[in-house]
Protein backbone atom coordinates (compact mmCIF):
# COMPACT_ATOMS: atom_id res chain seq x y z
CA UNK A 1 0.00 0.00 0.00
CA UNK A 2 0.93 3.20 -1.01
CA UNK A 3 0.62 5.70 2.21
CA UNK A 4 1.60 9.70 1.23
CA UNK A 5 4.34 11.23 3.58
CA UNK A 6 1.65 12.73 5.61
CA UNK A 7 0.23 9.30 6.50
CA UNK A 8 -2.79 9.17 3.84
CA UNK A 9 -3.65 6.62 0.78
CA UNK A 10 -5.45 7.65 -2.45
CA UNK A 11 -7.39 5.13 -4.30
CA UNK A 12 -9.21 5.64 -7.72
CA UNK A 13 -12.32 4.35 -8.31
CA UNK A 14 -12.88 3.43 -12.19
CA UNK A 15 -16.03 2.73 -13.87
CA UNK A 16 -16.60 0.77 -16.63
CA UNK A 17 -18.42 2.41 -19.02
CA UNK A 18 -21.53 -0.21 -18.61
CA UNK A 19 -22.25 0.58 -15.57
CA UNK A 20 -23.11 4.00 -13.34
CA UNK A 21 -21.93 7.42 -14.19
CA UNK A 22 -18.75 8.31 -12.73
CA UNK A 23 -21.16 11.70 -10.88
CA UNK A 24 -22.52 8.99 -9.20
CA UNK A 25 -19.45 7.53 -7.39
CA UNK A 26 -18.45 11.21 -6.41
CA UNK A 27 -22.02 11.69 -4.84
CA UNK A 28 -21.74 8.71 -2.82
CA UNK A 29 -18.95 9.57 -1.10
CA UNK A 30 -20.08 13.30 -1.41
CA UNK A 31 -23.03 11.94 0.70
CA UNK A 32 -20.74 9.97 3.46
CA UNK A 33 -19.64 13.64 4.88
CA UNK A 34 -16.24 11.78 5.59
CA UNK A 35 -13.53 14.49 5.67
CA UNK A 36 -11.27 13.17 2.78
CA UNK A 37 -10.18 14.87 -0.36
CA UNK A 38 -12.42 13.50 -3.43
CA UNK A 39 -11.17 14.81 -7.32
CA UNK A 40 -13.68 13.84 -9.44
CA UNK A 41 -11.68 12.41 -13.36
CA UNK A 42 -13.09 11.43 -16.85
CA UNK A 43 -12.60 7.70 -15.43
CA UNK A 44 -14.12 8.26 -12.13
CA UNK A 45 -13.11 9.99 -8.70
CA UNK A 46 -9.69 10.30 -6.68
CA UNK A 47 -10.30 9.18 -2.52
CA UNK A 48 -7.56 10.79 -0.14
CA UNK A 49 -7.95 10.08 3.32
CA UNK A 50 -6.81 7.98 5.86
CA UNK A 51 -6.79 4.37 5.14
CA UNK A 52 -9.68 2.89 7.18
CA UNK A 53 -11.70 5.84 5.70
CA UNK A 54 -11.05 5.33 2.20
CA UNK A 55 -11.47 1.80 2.10
CA UNK A 56 -14.71 2.61 3.59
CA UNK A 57 -15.75 5.05 1.38
CA UNK A 58 -14.47 2.80 -1.81
CA UNK A 59 -15.85 0.04 -0.32
CA UNK A 60 -19.26 1.56 -0.49
CA UNK A 61 -18.90 2.71 -3.71
CA UNK A 62 -18.07 -0.37 -5.33
CA UNK A 63 -20.84 -2.32 -3.44
CA UNK A 64 -23.01 0.46 -6.14
CA UNK A 65 -22.37 -2.20 -8.52
CA UNK A 66 -19.36 -4.31 -7.68
CA UNK A 67 -18.34 -6.21 -10.81
CA UNK A 68 -18.00 -2.98 -12.92
CA UNK A 69 -16.37 -0.87 -10.41
CA UNK A 70 -12.43 -1.36 -9.67
CA UNK A 71 -10.47 -0.33 -7.60
CA UNK A 72 -6.32 0.98 -8.22
CA UNK A 73 -4.13 2.09 -5.85
CA UNK A 74 -2.23 5.50 -6.56
CA UNK A 75 1.29 5.87 -5.85
CA UNK A 76 0.49 10.23 -4.90
CA UNK A 77 -1.64 12.07 -3.56
CA UNK A 78 -3.54 14.74 -5.79
CA UNK A 79 -2.17 17.59 -7.32
CA UNK A 80 1.82 15.69 -6.50
CA UNK A 81 4.30 17.68 -8.62
CA UNK A 82 5.30 14.35 -10.15
CA UNK A 83 2.30 13.62 -11.71
CA UNK A 84 0.65 16.77 -11.53
CA UNK A 85 0.17 17.72 -16.00
CA UNK A 86 0.56 21.69 -14.59
CA UNK A 87 4.26 21.04 -12.86
CA UNK A 88 5.65 19.33 -16.00
CA UNK A 89 4.41 21.44 -19.22
CA UNK A 90 1.10 19.57 -20.15
CA UNK A 91 0.35 16.65 -22.06
CA UNK A 92 -1.33 12.81 -20.46
CA UNK A 93 0.17 12.39 -17.14
CA UNK A 94 2.31 9.63 -16.98
CA UNK A 95 0.46 6.36 -16.77
CA UNK A 96 -2.67 7.87 -18.58
CA UNK A 97 -2.79 5.64 -21.65
CA UNK A 98 -1.92 2.61 -19.83
CA UNK A 99 -4.94 3.65 -17.83
CA UNK A 100 -7.36 4.34 -20.86
CA UNK A 101 -6.57 1.42 -22.13
CA UNK A 102 -7.11 -0.64 -19.01
CA UNK A 103 -10.41 1.21 -18.92
CA UNK A 104 -11.26 0.16 -22.56
CA UNK A 105 -11.48 -3.68 -21.34
CA UNK A 106 -13.30 -3.28 -18.25
CA UNK A 107 -16.90 -4.17 -19.89
CA UNK A 108 -15.66 -7.39 -20.82
CA UNK A 109 -14.05 -8.45 -17.56
CA UNK A 110 -17.70 -6.66 -15.76
CA UNK A 111 -19.63 -9.12 -17.94
CA UNK A 112 -17.42 -12.35 -17.18
CA UNK A 113 -17.80 -11.06 -13.55
CA UNK A 114 -21.23 -11.39 -13.90
CA UNK A 115 -21.00 -14.98 -15.78
CA UNK A 116 -19.13 -16.23 -13.49
CA UNK A 117 -21.80 -15.15 -10.44
CA UNK A 118 -24.64 -16.26 -12.38
CA UNK A 119 -23.42 -19.52 -13.15
CA UNK A 120 -23.10 -19.23 -17.02
CA UNK A 121 -21.25 -22.28 -18.49
CA UNK A 122 -18.13 -21.40 -20.23
CA UNK A 123 -18.49 -21.83 -24.03
CA UNK A 124 -16.27 -24.22 -26.08
CA UNK A 125 -13.58 -22.84 -28.25
CA UNK A 126 -13.00 -25.12 -31.04
CA UNK A 127 -9.02 -24.75 -31.54
CA UNK A 128 -8.41 -24.92 -35.52
CA UNK A 129 -6.25 -28.02 -36.65
CA UNK A 130 -2.45 -26.97 -37.05
CA UNK A 131 -1.32 -27.14 -40.00
CA UNK A 132 1.23 -28.50 -40.74
CA UNK A 133 4.87 -27.77 -42.06
CA UNK A 134 4.53 -29.98 -45.35
CA UNK A 135 1.27 -28.11 -46.02
CA UNK A 136 2.85 -24.90 -45.69
CA UNK A 137 5.42 -25.63 -48.09
CA UNK A 138 2.75 -26.55 -50.51
CA UNK A 139 0.97 -23.33 -50.15
CA UNK A 140 4.17 -21.42 -50.69
CA UNK A 141 5.31 -23.34 -53.29
CA UNK A 142 1.82 -22.53 -54.91
CA UNK A 143 2.03 -19.06 -54.60
CA UNK A 144 5.62 -18.79 -55.64
CA UNK A 145 4.46 -19.85 -59.12
CA UNK A 146 1.68 -17.75 -59.75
Amino acid sequence: MAVHEDGTITKLVVISSDSILPIDAALEIYGSEIDITIKETCFGTMVTGPEDVVNKVVSNVVNLDRNHIFVKERGFPPGDDRRCRAGRGGGPRPGFHFLRNEIGILPIIGKALDDYENNVPLEKVVQPEKLKVSQLKDIIESELTR
